[in-house]
């Protein structure tokens, strides 16, 4: 089972920007497809931005052309820079990866955006 481990959270002030990274304990490319989640407190965890072993990139319209999903297959590493923050986008986020009939979640790493 592979591990997955963020980092790059943090206080921020809205208009600033955070990278997010996601360590991966095995190779990323083994995966269909590598994703960044968010949840609010009191809410659902939503997707947040995708990226597919084909390189197809997703993101939720509530960030788009704010956040870019990358990854370093050599490193096995996902990154999730995120600019232009908002206080809305406050939230623990959490790195997941698919296989077929199963998806791997990370611990999650806490952003928050002062107003």
């Amino acid at each position: 089972q592979v591990q997955l481990v963020e980092s790059g959270g943090g206080l921020v002030q809205a208009g600033g920007s955070l990278r997010l990274s996601c360590a991966a304990s095995g190779s990323i490319f083994s995966f269909n497809a590598m994703l960044w989640y968010r949840q609010a407190p009191g809410k659902q965890r939503d997707l947040v931005a995708a990226i597919t072993r084909g390189g197809i990139i997703t993101y939720s319209d509530s960030v788009k052309g704010r956040f870019t999903i990358s990854r370093d297959n050599a490193k096995n590493m996902v990154y999730l820079q995120m600019n232009s923050l908002k206080p809305e986008d406050t939230a623990v986020y959490y790195c997941a990866a698919d296989r077929d009939y199963s998806r791997a979640w990370g611990q999650g790493t806490q952003v928050t955006v002062s107003s």
